[in-house]
């Protein structure tokens, strides 16, 4: 064991920090997040737009197409928003103008995915002709293309501005007033680039990104049970080797993620039942039922803390409770610690595997519904559960039967940690 933790300290570990630190992706990471509150809001509305009381469904019907709408500018559009964090976390990082770049990937974004349509006077529902932009394209669906938009500009104004191509105004000029000239020559780059992309050589970012990376979004996200757990085991072996499981996932997983949930909300919004929505390994399906404390199912190695006859265990298993309760685990998995530590490692690793393939078949069976809503992850997991299934009592107990699953899966475990705790003390 020695040798093969060792192994992985020299060889896996590098390679892993130097991914999780790169430029790029953590440029990804920042500004896919940065939408969080955006979704989290839009989430709320829908679900009170959903209120599973027929008397309290009646009173808001009318109101229903309103309530709709902080919806469809929250994470219907969800890409637009996500262009220009990506591009301003970039720009930041090489020390460029953040409002100007993220600005210009805007602009970049909307050029190469929303192509206006053009609208005949007469039409049925049609009040004026006129050319409109289908907000549909600016959604999660066009994640991958707000990263490429994003990413590209920053790095086509850098290379312009390190080349000198620019327009230098006088020193005594306001520094807003001169980034603003200094990106005229960018912008036009931009602009010309994928214009010509998008409507000279007919090239559309978002489909031909869809054509390549879809099928890898159906084994990591999507409703293979073999994929779902795969990526389950990536993010807890990461921690277990000491490096933040999501951050390492999140460049690669996390566009799948949001894309997913947002066309579950969205699909739920137009009528689909929570049971025939399209995606089951949502970011939320591993939030509530199989992350409860946090990853690994923490919380439960917390309770049994709480209980030890090692006094450095339960002093621990208290201060780690409350963060456990709002599933955040880092106390306990840097305390006990679980990184580097092949007894808690284990469970660690095995508990969601376990609670994930059983959450699987509950929900592929039809006893509890797929998740048609986003969150904070700080809600407590049964309360998660609840709410983020349409108000699904199956779904409450499940992440109940969960919780009770990581105690028996750890509870060997941690005897055997507690006696070497014990001799140590």
């Amino acid at each position: 064991m020695d040798n093969f933790v060792n192994m992985l300290n020299a060889k896996v570990l590098p390679f892993a920090n130097k991914m999780g630190t790169q430029r790029h992706m953590t440029a990804i990471r920042k500004g896919i997040i940065s939408t969080l509150p955006l979704t989290i809001v839009g989430s709320f509305f829908t679900l009170i737009n959903n209120i599973p009381i027929e008397a309290v469904a009646k009173v808001m019907q009318p109101y229903q197409e309103i309530l709709d709408i902080p919806f469809r500018y929250t994470v219907g559009i969800l890409a637009l928003y996500a262009t220009f964090g990506i591009a301003s976390s970039l720009a930041e990082s090489y020390k460029l103008d953040k409002l100007t770049n993220g600005v210009l990937a805007v602009l970049a974004f909307l050029v190469s995915t929303a192509a206006p349509i053009h609208v005949v006077k007469g039409a049925k529902g049609v009040i004026d002709a006129g050319r409109y932009i289908n907000i549909a394209n600016l959604s999660a669906s066009s994640l991958f293309a707000s990263i490429v938009t994003g990413l590209l500009s920053v790095e086509i104004y850098r290379f312009l501005k390190n080349k000198n191509i620019t327009i230098k105004m006088p020193a005594g000029v306001p520094p807003e007033v001169s980034n603003s000239f200094v990106a005229l020559i960018p912008a036009a780059v931009i602009l010309l680039l994928f214009w010509v992309l998008r409507y000279i050589l007919n090239f559309n970012i978002a489909s031909a990104l869809s054509t390549i990376l879809m099928p890898l979004k159906g084994i990591l996200v999507g409703n293979s049970l073999i994929g779902g757990l795969l990526t389950i085991f990536l993010i807890t072996g990461f921690w277990t080797l000491g490096i933040h499981g999501a951050a390492i996932m999140d460049p690669i997983v996390r566009p799948f993620w949001e894309m997913s949930i947002a066309q579950n909300m969205s699909e739920f919004a137009g009528g689909t039942s929570a049971n025939h929505l399209s995606t089951i390994f949502t970011e939320q399906f591993l939030q509530w039922f199989i992350w409860i404390g946090g990853a690994g199912g923490t919380l439960a190695l917390v309770v049994l803390f709480m209980f030890s006859k090692s006094a450095y265990l339960k002093d621990l298993g208290k201060l780690a409770i409350l963060p456990g309760l709002f599933n955040i685990n880092e106390p306990i998995v840097f305390g006990a610690p679980i990184v580097m530590n092949p007894i808690l490692g284990i469970p660690f690793i095995v508990g969601p595997l376990v609670t994930g393939t059983l959450s699987y078949i509950m929900t592929v069976t039809g006893v509890v519904p797929m998740m048609m809503l986003r969150l904070p992850f700080t809600m407590p997991g049964p309360l998660g559960a609840f709410l983020s299934t349409n108000w699904s009592v199956p779904a409450l107990i499940l992440s109940c039967v969960n919780f009770i699953i990581d105690l028996a899966i750890y509870y060997p475990f941690f005897k055997v940690f507690e006696k070497q705790q014990l001799e140590k003390e």
